[in-house]
C-alpha cells in the first residue's frame, strides 16, 4: 500500500517560470501542502511543563531535523531581511517542511530568534528518491567473516559491539516512493537518520528561493548566510556531550561517542567508525577511518625507525670518523679554513667533536635500510589502504554510489552568476555556463595570484638564507668571546646555532603565510566558478597543497640538496647577490641540520595545529557561554547551546586531510634524515583523533551529513608523494650523507686492512696555502702564524701542477652517487609496482558480498514486481497481459543466471 496519498503530477521538482517569463537561475523546492497535517497549535502546549533541552518541536513529536537563527537588528537593511527571511520560509513551507520559531524573548541573551525545521514524512521520501539514497530491504544473511584465534589478544583494544556495530546489517537498495512496501519501515519517525534527515533539509534549503533581486533569481541558505539575513543555519546534536538526555526518544549517539572515543584516556581503543558514520556521515566517517589506518601503519615504520635510531646510538663508540674528529693528536692537530670572511677565525676540527658524534646518530648504514624500507612501507600503506577502502564502500552501501548524486550536482553559486545558458547534449535541457573567455580571464588571474605567493615563499627562503649568511659570523664572534658559552661550544657550534635560530625564523614566517594564503586561495577558487562541488573542492586542495608544499617543504630541500653544494673553495669562494658566502656544512656532514630544520618544522607545526584545533575553540565556546552558565539547564535550549558552538564548516574535513598530508610528506620525502620522523608521527596522530573527535563532538556544532566514497583527491596526492619520495631519500642518503664518500674510501682508497676507515677524515679535507688567501677573505689576525689551513673538499694540494683543481677520488665518489641513485631508485620502484601488483585493490570475499548482495537485491526487487503484477492480473487489470508476465518472470532467471 503506498503510504504517500496524492498523484505523483502534484510533486514538482524544478520550480515554474516566474510571472514575468523568466527561468529560475535554479532549482526550485518542491510543493507539497502541509494542510492536512495534523499539528497541536502552540496555545494547546504547556511550555512551563517541557525543557528546552529538547530536540522536539514545542508538540514533542515532531523531530527538529535543522534550525535557522537571525537577529532582528533594526539597520538600513532590516526590511529587506525581513522580506527575504518571509519570502524564504514561505517557500519552505510550501516545499512541505513544518516551521516553529522560537522569539527572541524566549532566548537566553533575548536578541536571537530561532526557525525549527521539520521534515514530515512525505519530504523525507520524495527527496530520499532524489538524492537516491539507499535504505533497508532485508536483513544480511550473509556469514560473517571466520574469527581470528588472535582475536582474543586485542580484546582490550576491542570496543562494545553495541558502539561498533549500533544497527544491523541489511541489503539495502535505493528508495522508490512507489515500493515503499518493499522496505523493511518499522517506524516512520525513525526510519530515516538523523544524518539522512538534516542532510535532505540542507539540500532543499540550498536550493529554496527568496525573490529576485537585480533582476535574477536569488536563492540558497549560503547567501542569506552571507548577506546576514540568518546568522546561523546547523542540525542539532541529540543530546549533551557528558551526560545521557532525559528523553527516552534520544538516541544519545553523541554522548556516546564522547565516552567510548573523544576522551583521550580511550586512545588505545579502536574507533567506533559505524556510529561515527551514522551520527556524521559518510564523508566525516572515511577521514576518521582513513586517520586511524595510517595510525595503525605509523607503529610499523615507528618501530623500525627506532631500531634504526638504536643502531646508531650503541654503534657511535665505534664511528671511527668521529673518533679521528675528537682524538687531539688528529682533530685537534688539524687547522680548519675559516667559515667566513674577516672576521671569523681559524679552527682546530676537534671543536666539532659533539655534533660529529652526534651527526653518527642519523648517519649511518641504517639509514640506507630505513629509506629502502619506507619507500616499500608508503606503497603497502597506499595499497592496504585500498583494500579498506573497497571493505568500507560495501559495508557503507557506497558501491553504487556515484559522485555526481552529490558532488556534481551544480553548485548554487554557479547558478545563481552564471546568467547564460545552454544545452545540455545529454539531458536537452538548458543549462547555466560560463563563456569560454570569461573562463580564460578568470584562470589567468588565478594562476598569476598563485604564481606571485608562490614566489613570495621563495623569496622569503631566500630571505632566511641571507639571514643565515649574515649571522653566522654574529655568532662566531660571540662564542669565541663569551665565557659564559665555552662550557657549551663544543656541542652549540655556530653552524648549529645559525640552523636552529633560521630554522625557527622559517617556521614563523611558514605560519604568516600560511594564514594569509588561506584566505587568498579561497577567495581565488570562489573567483573561478567552478561549476561542481567536485570541481571547487579539487581546485581549492591542488592550490593549497602546491602552496604548502613549497611553503612548509622548500627550507629542507635547501639544506638538503643545497646548502654546501655551491660554496667553492678557500681564495675562490661563490657569493650569493656577490655580497654573503655561501654556507658551508659542519665537517660532519649537513645531515645533522637536515634533522635540525625537519624536527623544528614538523614538531612545531604539529604543536601550533593541536593548539589551534583544541584549545582556541574551547576558549571561544567558554567565552560566548559564560552567561548561559547561571542559568538553569531547562532554560537553556538545544538550539541555543548549539548555537553558542563553534561552526564545523565546510572546508573542516579540507584542513584536517591537508594537516595529515603535509605530515606525511615529511616522513617519507626526508626521512632518511631522520629515522625518529615516524615515531613524532605516530605520537602526534594517536593525540590527533582524540583531539578531532573531542572537537567535534564537544566544541563544534553537528556538521551536515555529506556523502563520500573515498578521500579524493589526497589519494592522488599521496600517490605521486610516495614516487617523489624515492627520489628525494635516494638523494639524500647519495647527497647530504656520508655514507657514499666513506664506501667509496672504505673499498678504493683505504690505506689499512686493520682499521680500514682510519685516516677518512684526513681524506676528506683538502689543503690550502694561506698566503693564497686574497684580501676579501683573509681573516683579519693569525696569531699562531698558521701556513696551511683544512677544507672539505676532494682537490688537489697548492704544491701540485693542477692545484686547487678535483681531484679523480672527486670523480669517483660523484659516479658512485649517480650510480647509487639509479640502483636504488630502479630497485624500490620494482619492488613497489611489484608490491601493487601483488595486492588486489578489493579483497575476494569482499568482491563474493557485493556479487551476492546485487544478486540477492535483484531477486528481491523482481519478485516484487512479479508480485504486483500478480495481483493487477487477479484484478483485472486489462494492461497487465500474460506477455508481461513471462517477460517478469524471464528477467528473473536471467538475473540468477548472471
Amino acid at each position: 500500500m503506498n503510504r504517500l496519498g496524492r498523484k505523483a503530477s502534484e510533486t514538482l521538482i524544478e520550480m515554474a517560470p516566474s510571472a514575468d517569463g523568466e527561468e529560475s537561475n535554479g532549482p526550485l523546492c518542491e510543493t507539497l501542502s502541509t494542510a492536512g497535517s495534523e499539528v497541536p497549535s502552540s496555545s494547546e502546549i504547556d511550555k512551563r511543563h517541557q525543557s528546552k533541552d529538547s530536540i522536539f518541536f514545542r508538540d514533542g513529536v515532531r523531530r527538529i531535523d535543522f534550525v535557522l537563527s537571525y537577529v532582528d537588528d533594526l539597520n538600513k537593511e532590516w526590511e529587506k531581511k525581513l522580506e527575504r527571511r518571509k519570502e524564504f520560509e514561505s517557500n519552505l513551507q510550501k516545499a512541505g517542511l513544518e516551521l516553529e520559531t522560537e522569539d527572541k524573548k524566549e532566548s537566553e541573551d533575548g536578541k536571537i530568534y530561532f526557525v525549527k525545521i521539520h521534515a514530515p514524512w512525505e519530504v523525507l521520501i520524495t527527496y530520499a528518491e532524489v538524492l537516491n539514497i539507499k535504505v533497508p530491504i532485508k536483513e544480511n544473511d550473509i556469514p560473517s567473516m571466520v574469527e581470528n584465534p588472535l582475536d582474543c589478544m586485542l580484546t582490550p583494544f576491542r570496543l562494545p559491539e553495541k558502539v561498533m556495530h549500533p544497527e544491523p546489517d541489511y541489503f539495502t537498495a535505493p528508495f522508490s516512493k512507489e515500493k515503499q512496501e518493499l522496505y523493511l519501515i518499522n517506524d516512520e519517525s525513525t526510519f530515516f537518520s538523523p544524518s539522512m534527515r538534516n542532510r535532505i533539509v540542507n539540500y532543499i534549503l540550498t536550493r529554496c528561493p527568496y525573490g529576485t533581486e537585480e533582476g535574477k533569481k536569488k536563492f540558497g541558505i549560503k547567501r542569506l548566510l552571507n548577506n546576514g539575513t540568518y546568522s546561523a543555519a546547523y542540525p542539532l546534536h541529540d543530546c549533551q556531550y557528558w551526560k545521557k538526555a532525559s528523553d527516552p526518544n534520544c538516541d544519545n549517539e553523541r554522548y556516546t561517542l564522547y565516552m567510548e572515543w573523544a576522551r583521550f584516556l580511550r586512545f588505545y581503543k579502536e574507533q567506533p567508525l559505524d556510529l561515527i558514520r551514522k551520527y556524521y556521515g559518510e564523508k566525516i566517517g572515511i577521514y576518521f577511518a582513513w586517520l586511524g589506518f595510517y595510525t595503525e601503519m605509523l607503529f610499523l615504520a615507528a618501530v623500525v625507525g627506532v631500531i634504526c635510531f638504536l643502531y646508531g646510538l650503541f654503534t657511535m663508540d665505534e664511528n671511527m670518523s668521529s673518533k679521528e674528529i675528537c682524538d687531539p693528536a688528529i682533530g685537534g692537530e688539524i687547522i680548519m679554513c675559516p667559515l667566513c670572511d674577516r672576521e671569523c677565525e681559524y679552527w682546530r676540527l676537534n671543536t666539532t667533536c659533539e655534533s660529529s658524534e652526534y651527526s653518527h646518530l642519523f648517519d649511518n648504514v641504517a639509514t640506507l635500510f630505513f629509506a629502502i624500507f619506507m619507500g616499500i612501507w608508503v606503497t603497502l600503506f597506499l595499497e592496504f589502504w585500498k583494500r579498506r577502502q573497497a571493505r568500507l564502500k560495501y559495508e557503507w552501501d557506497l558501491v553504487d554510489f556515484e559522485e555526481e548524486q552529490q558532488q556534481l550536482q551544480l553548485r548554487p553559486e554557479y547558478e545563481a552568476k552564471c546568467t547564460q545558458k545552454k544545452k545540455n547534449p545529454v539531458t536537452q535541457e538548458m543549462e547555466p555556463y560560463l563563456p569560454l573567455t570569461s573562463q580564460a580571464v578568470r584562470f589567468c588571474i588565478s594562476g598569476t595570484t598563485v604564481l606571485f605567493w608562490v614566489s613570495l615563499i621563495i623569496a622569503s627562503m631566500i630571505a632566511v638564507i641571507v639571514y643565515r649568511l649574515a649571522v653566522y659570523a654574529a655568532f662566531a664572534s660571540l662564542m669565541e668571546n663569551t665565557q659564559t658559552l665555552q662550557p657549551i661550544s663544543g656541542l652549540l657550534t655556530p653552524q648549529l646555532a645559525t640552523s636552529v635560530t633560521a630554522s625557527c625564523l622559517n617556521f614563523v614566517i611558514i605560519m604568516i603565510l600560511n594564514f594569509i594564503y588561506e584566505r587568498i586561495a579561497i577567495w581565488i577558487t570562489d573567483m573561478e566558478i567552478p561549476r561542481t562541488h567536485m570541481e571547487y573542492e579539487n581546485r581549492l586542495t591542488m592550490k593549497m597543497f602546491l602552496f604548502q608544499f613549497v611553503n612548509y617543504y622548500s627550507s629542507c630541500f635547501y639544506v638538503a640538496f643545497f646548502k654546501g653544494k655551491f660554496v667553492g673553495y678557500p681564495g675562490a669562494y661563490t657569493y650569493m647577490f656577490n655580497r654573503w658566502r655561501n654556507e658551508e656544512c659542519d665537517p660532519a656532514g649537513c645531515l645533522i641540520e637536515l634533522t635540525t630544520q625537519l624536527t623544528i618544522v614538523m614538531a612545531g607545526k604539529q604543536i601550533w595545529g593541536n593548539i589551534q584545533e583544541a584549545i582556541v575553540p574551547w576558549i571561544c565556546n567558554w567565552w560566548g557561554r559564560r552567561k548561559a552558565r547561571n542559568n538553569p539547564e531547562n532554560l537553556y535550549s538545544r538550539w541555543e547551546q548549539d548555537h553558542d558552538l563553534q561552526t564545523f564548516g565546510a572546508l573542516g574535513l579540507f584542513y584536517e586531510y591537508l594537516e595529515m598530508v603535509i605530515q606525511f610528506g615529511f616522513i617519507t620525502l626526508f626521512v632518511a634524515s631522520f629515522p625518529l620522523a615516524p615515531l613524532l608521527a605516530l605520537m602526534n596522530n594517536i593525540l590527533e583523533i582524540r583531539v578531532d573527535s573531542w572537537k567535534l563532538t564537544t566544541q563544534y556544532r553537528r556538521p551536515v551529513a555529506a556523502k563520500a566514497h573515498s578521500i579524493g583527491v589526497w589519494q592522488e596526492i599521496l600517490n605521486g608523494m610516495a614516487i617523489l619520495s624515492v627520489v628525494t631519500n635516494a638523494f639524500i642518503v647519495a647527497f647530504t650523507s656520508d655514507m657514499i664518500p666513506r664506501l667509496v674510501y672504505y673499498y678504493a682508497y683505504s690505506e689499512s686492512d686493520d682499521s680500514p676507515m682510519s685516516g677518512y677524515i684526513n681524506n676528506s679535507l683538502s689543503v690550502f696555502l694561506i698566503s693564497d688567501f686574497p684580501e676579501r677573505n683573509k681573516p683579519k689576525t693569525n696569531p699562531e702564524n698558521f701556513v696551511i689551513c683544512r677544507y672539505r673538499d676532494y682537490r688537489y694540494p697548492p704544491d701540485h701542477e693542477r692545484r686547487y683543481l678535483h681531484t679523480m677520488q672527486f670523480w669517483h665518489i660523484l659516479a658512485a652517487k649517480l650510480a647509487f641513485i639509479i640502483i636504488m631508485e630502479h630497485v624500490v620502484f620494482i619492488v613497489k609496482f611489484f608490491v601493487a601488483w601483488m595486492i588486489p585493490d578489493v579483497p575476494a570475499d569482499v568482491k563474493a558480498k557485493i556479487k551476492r548482495e546485487k544478486y540477492l537485491t535483484q531477486k528481491i526487487l523482481h519478485e516484487y514486481e512479479l508480485e504486483k503484477l500478480k495481483e493487477r492480473l487477479c484484478q483485472g487489470d486489462k494492461r497487465a497481459t500474460e506477455k508481461e508476465f513471462i517477460a517478469t518472470e524471464g528477467k528473473m532467471e536471467l538475473s540468477r543466471a548472471m
